[in-house]
């Protein structure tokens, strides 16, 4: 598979990382949208939240359940937006299932 996130988590292509365990790996995205801006995403390869189902509910249960522990290792104390972008319309650039974690500021009401 020619997937970068799977090559991230693999090892094969470095990264910043910012919390692991076994099923969530988070880094600080390259190209930031926000003074913090980290990439959550399943070590498991899900193309998009159009694929999750019955059988892999639980992970997304764990990453949303990571979420708030990745947000106090970044200091985002006053808040902070969870986006994932799924399919072309929805802008989604890398097809692995991965949700933005943006803050470090007061954020513009509308923001992709």
């Amino acid at each position: 598979m020619d997937c970068i996130f799977c090559k991230i988590v693999a090892g094969e292509i470095p990264s910043k990382p910012v919390y692991e365990d076994e099923w969530v790996y988070a880094f600080y995205d390259i190209a930031p949208q926000a003074p913090t801006h980290v990439l959550v995403i399943p070590r498991t390869h899900i193309a998009s939240a159009n694929d999750v189902t019955e059988e892999n509910a639980e992970l997304l249960a764990h990453i949303f359940a990571a979420i708030p522990k990745i947000a106090q290792l970044c200091g985002l104390e006053n808040g902070y937006r969870v986006i994932t972008n799924v399919g072309e319309d929805g802008c989604q650039s890398v097809r692995h299932l991965h949700f933005h974690v943006l803050g470090g500021k007061k954020l513009p009401e509308t923001m992709v």
